[in-house]
């Protein structure tokens, strides 16, 4: 069986298995319906395809997302104790960070990780150039900005490490076809 076609199929039994968690029992009803809501929605509103060019190693993925939800709690904390500590506000600002992610599925990845860590929202994407322009809540010291860029490139070095390595590397045939259109 083709790839594309397992993907569908698990974008079908996902949907199913979401429309029987919201009705909230298990019945032959909701899972014939679910099933038939997710195949007119695939059909009625039918996602673009997404070029796949590299391959997606489990062990890294596992690894990423601990480090992620470690990143997160971190900064939940540094986040709340800016809020509550007896002192002025934390000085803001925008830093530049650039990556070297190649696929763009890879690099919206690293913008959506970015944008749920506390503290750090991606504001501009320069995705030509692979240039994040993103809104730091903290950068009153030093450290405060290597440790901001110590976390976003941990995080683009897993994602690299987790998606795009040199060995699985494959550009995709229809990078080069649609960067020729307007």
């Amino acid at each position: 069986m083709k790839r594309s076609n397992v993907l569908r199929l698990f974008v079908l039994g996902w949907m199913t298995l979401v429309w029987v968690l919201l009705w909230g029992n298990i019945t032959v009803a909701n899972v014939a319906g679910g099933a038939l809501v997710a195949v007119v929605v695939s059909l009625v509103l039918p996602l673009p395809r997404v070029p796949v060019e590299g391959r997606v190693h489990l062990g890294s993925a596992a690894y990423l997302a601990v480090v992620i939800f470690v990143e997160s709690i971190r900064s939940t904390i540094a986040v709340a104790w800016l809020a509550i500590r007896p002192s002025a506000p934390p000085v803001t600002g925008v830093l530049r960070c650039r990556l070297t992610i190649k696929s763009d599925l890879v690099l919206t990845l690293w913008t959506d990780i970015m944008n749920n860590i506390p503290g750090t929202m991606v504001l501009e994407i320069d995705q030509v150039r692979r240039i994040m322009y993103v809104h730091v809540l903290d950068v009153s010291t030093d450290r405060a900005v290597a440790d901001f860029y110590r976390s976003a490139r941990r995080i683009e070095r897993l994602l690299i490490h987790t998606f795009e390595r040199d060995v699985d590397w494959q550009p995709s045939a229809w990078k080069g076809a649609s960067e020729g259109r307007s």
